[in-house]
């Protein structure tokens, strides 16, 4: 079995952080049968429909894992920040603690549902 550069992704960072970035993706992929993981721009992104919908990196100076939602300027959640982004927010993770699934699941809904009723245009 050839391992694909999504794996390397993963595969690549050290612990916890990666044990943390596989949570996420688990997180990301079970919110709907629509979402799908893909390699872009030399990163882990999950497309939903085809549409680009969030992705997964690791802060360069903070060293955090993260979530980068696409349409994040869109969302108002105390937890997404935008630092210099014009578009996306991102939500950072503390790889020593818990995931705050809740929040998770609360802030990828409100960005699923930005896709499911229409306001970003799918396929």
């Amino acid at each position: 079995m050839t391992l694909t550069q999504l794996d390397n992704f993963y595969l690549q960072k050290e612990e916890p952080v990666r044990g943390c970035l596989l949570a996420l993706r688990e997180i990301i992929l079970k919110q709907d049968a629509a979402i799908t993981p893909a390699w872009k721009y030399g990163m882990p992104f999950f497309c939903y429909k085809g549409k680009m919908f969030c992705y997964l990196w690791v802060h360069k100076t903070i060293l955090q894992p993260y979530i980068g939602i696409v349409e994040g300027q869109r969302i108002n959640h105390p937890d997404l920040i935008i630092e210099k982004r014009a578009r996306m927010k991102i939500m950072l993770f503390d790889a020593q603690q818990d995931l705050p699934i809740e929040t998770i699941e609360t802030i990828l809904k409100q960005a699923l549902d930005l896709y499911k009723t229409g306001i970003i245009k799918t396929k």
